[in-house]
């Protein structure tokens, strides 16, 4: 499941992903958000939240991740990674040159921090 985060800077989008993140995730919740960002602001900067809980992504919400990065792929600024999956700050580690924009992973309790970092 994806859930938007509020209070962060208008030039930031916030997301924090529980459960397992599916194709109607991505479609009823990220792509609009991120239509929103983009008709406001030229770039995007993005705080990814990975929950305790995150499960994964159904082969659909892996699709729609990949088509929403490479449909504008110079939307992306910056883009923090939070969680404390070592799985998932590996695979960032390994793949994050293949994503457009500034990627940089963080711990949960650094949350705040990413927040401060994406906006900067």
């Amino acid at each position: 499941m994806l859930r938007i985060l509020g209070g962060l800077p208008a030039n930031v989008l916030g997301v924090e992903a529980t459960g397992t993140v599916t194709d109607a995730d991505y479609e009823g919740v990220l792509v609009p958000e991120v239509k929103r960002k983009r008709e406001a602001h030229e770039r995007i900067r993005f705080v990814y939240v990975f929950r305790e809980d995150f499960a994964g992504w159904t082969t659909g919400a892996v699709w729609q991740d990949a088509k929403l990065g490479l449909k504008d792929p110079t939307a992306w600024e910056k883009i923090a990674v939070v969680t404390d999956e070592d799985w998932l700050r590996h695979t960032v580690e390994a793949f994050g040159w293949m994503v457009p924009g500034d990627v940089r992973c963080f711990e949960l309790d650094e949350l705040r921090q990413a927040e401060e970092w994406a906006a900067s």
